[in-house]
């Protein structure tokens, strides 16, 4: 197949992911100044949270995705404490730097920090600088998975988006509320993008997008060995060289940027507003 006629940034064999496409593919927006940035960051990640709600993906209080700010990379923006996910809008959100400090002038009227999500998302956001947003939340397959203590077996084709790049931390020391724990975690992560469901990529949509799809590969491994040891059979495993081919089409960043679009195109349909770039704030419409 041809590759589109767009030139699109990207990282060494990331191009394998535009070969599915025949035309034009959608580029990450260019903004005019790192405030309007700012104000697009806040306004997805508020989208992403929402998103999450509806995915079922909130426990209680538990649960937290993080977004480098455009203006001070040293911060970061993430939800306040105690706000369910599919109530947070974009002045709720809390920019926090790596010693635990609320931005009071920047930040929403609710400045509880969770002391879990700032020992995880510091740490991880410090020791990997490609990283721009990551995702933690106690969903039930990732949960459920988890517990086995192993890695994915790539078994389908959304699995081969994790081949080879996600870890497993199997060392749990109790809720996140030290240094060392948020530590052990990061190094756990080590260079992939995903850990037991924590995931962490160069973009909003990225992270959304594979967290979704690991948490489905949790389920669809959690369904095929319980049918396997039901019927006395082995799950069929993708040969290596196959995982890896695939991943170079369904596990790059901008795969993870171009899936994810969708789900946020959506929320915008049903909720009626979108961003608009340009004008640098939200628009409304009629919803679905």
């Amino acid at each position: 197949m041809p590759l589109p006629s767009v030139e699109i940034p990207m990282a060494p064999y990331e191009g394998a992911s535009h070969a599915s496409a025949i035309g034009d593919l959608p580029l990450p927006p260019k903004f005019a100044s790192k405030q309007r940035e700012r104000e697009y960051i806040k306004f997805r990640l508020a989208q992403a949270f929402r998103i999450f709600g509806k995915l079922g993906y909130d426990e209680g209080v538990a649960g937290h995705i993080t977004v480098r700010d455009s203006i001070r990379p040293d911060c970061f923006w993430v939800n306040p404490f105690g706000k369910h996910f599919s109530l947070i809008q974009p002045e709720d959100l809390l920019l926090v730097d790596h010693y635990a400090n609320v931005q009071i002038a920047e930040s929403g009227p609710n400045t509880l920090l969770n002391r879990a999500a700032f020992m995880i998302h510091s740490t991880v956001h410090a020791k990997r600088p490609d990283v721009n947003c990551a995702a933690h939340s106690h969903s039930v397959f990732g949960r459920a998975f988890s517990t086995l203590g192993k890695q994915l077996d790539i078994t389908t084709q959304d699995s081969c988006a994790f081949y080879e790049d996600h870890g497993v931390y199997d060392q749990y020391g109790g809720v996140v509320l030290s240094e060392e724990e948020g530590e052990n975690i990061a190094k756990a992560l080590g260079n992939k993008k995903n850990h037991g469901l924590l995931v962490a990529t160069t973009s909003i949509e990225a992270t959304l997008h594979f967290f979704v799809s690991l948490e489905k590969s949790c389920q669809v491994q959690l369904a095929a060995d319980a049918a396997a040891a039901g019927t006395g059979r082995k799950t069929q495993k993708i040969p290596p060289k196959q995982a890896a081919l695939t991943h170079g089409v369904v596990g790059t960043m901008y795969a993870g940027y171009f899936n994810g679009l969708s789900r946020f195109q959506l929320l915008e349909a049903q909720e009626g507003v979108s961003f608009d770039v340009k004008r640098g704030m939200p628009v409304y419409k009629a919803k679905l």
